[in-house]
């Protein structure tokens, strides 16, 4: 199946009206974090969320802004070295933005909570970010266990392709965190486009992240389809046409990471109707084929 249209709010322009757009448009996840918009997001999509209460969100925690760091350093839960990182998996943190995630988004349960790029936390020591990622996926199954939180997972931009952690590592760390009783890791978030293809090309081989998160149940998001808004750009009408005759440069894009086996969701950061409606009809398209999506990754990573 062609995965669904998600909203997501990183360099969205228009946040409350892209929200009430994508609502309407039969969009089920809204994205977001606390950092995005100068730390704004979460606070202009609480009235959207209100007016459709069968919009799932989405939320991390993990990276902060210089006020939001203030604020936590005056509630205790970080430390004036932690916050001159501007991110942290610290226990109190986690617990601390997961409660502030509520009240900004006007949720008494949050459906996921993503740390959000773990690697960032222990860039050089794998065995210590392991730990910080069970240790923040513990106080997750706490928020859980309160009815705060439905579920939770990791949002991450390269830890999954260097490795600093597998689907596999992560399951278990949950598992762990989960203490022996049933874990909540539900979802990953990872770039996938037709520049960051390597999730793609490994899933065509049945190897890399999407066939583990199928094989766990997890819901994928694909971040960054159209690379930030530069891909159309980079995509002339032939390719296009090579992808599905008819498409634009854009469609023809999301048709593509709406397609690779195993993501679940594409999110887009489309704030405008027209944006919004071109997208919607490239995932209404049938599926690209296995063997299609290997002859696109092919071209493109011919010399």
């Amino acid at each position: 199946m062609t995965a669904q249209l998600a909203l997501g709010t990183y360099r969205c322009r228009a946040i409350p009206e892209a929200a009430v757009r994508a609502a309407a448009s039969g969009a089920q996840w809204v994205d977001t974090a606390p950092n995005y918009a100068t730390g704004q997001a979460q606070t202009l999509l609480a009235p959207a969320l209100a007016a459709h209460p069968l919009l799932n969100v989405s939320t991390k925690a993990g990276y902060f802004t210089a006020a939001t760091g203030t604020d936590a350093v005056d509630d205790g839960a970080l430390t004036e070295d932690q916050v001159a990182a501007g991110h942290s998996l610290a226990p109190e943190y986690v617990r601390w933005q997961t409660g502030r995630n509520r009240e900004q988004l006007g949720r008494e349960r949050l459906d996921l909570v993503l740390l959000h790029n773990p690697e960032r936390a222990h860039p050089s020591d794998r065995p210590a970010l392991h730990r910080a990622i069970r240790d923040a996926f513990a106080v997750l199954e706490e928020a859980v266990a309160a009815g705060h939180v439905t579920g939770y997972g990791i949002a991450t931009w390269a830890g999954l392709e260097e490795e600093a952690f597998t689907v596999g590592e992560l399951l278990a760390l949950a598992a762990e965190a989960a203490g022996g009783q049933q874990h909540h890791l539900v979802a990953l978030q990872l770039p996938v486009s037709l520049v960051m293809m390597t999730p793609i090309v490994q899933a065509l081989d049945g190897r890399g992240p999407l066939p583990a998160a199928v094989d766990a149940g997890l819901r994928v998001m694909a971040s960054a389809p159209l690379h930030g808004g530069e891909l159309p750009a980079m995509v002339d009408q032939e390719l296009a046409n090579l992808i599905r005759p008819g498409l634009t440069p854009a469609q023809a894009c999301v048709l593509a990471v709406a397609s690779c086996p195993g993501v679940t969701d594409v999110l887009l950061a489309a704030s405008g109707a027209p944006h919004w409606r071109e997208a919607a009809q490239a995932v209404a398209q049938p599926s690209l084929t296995a063997a299609k999506l290997r002859e696109i990754t092919g071209v493109l990573a011919s010399p």
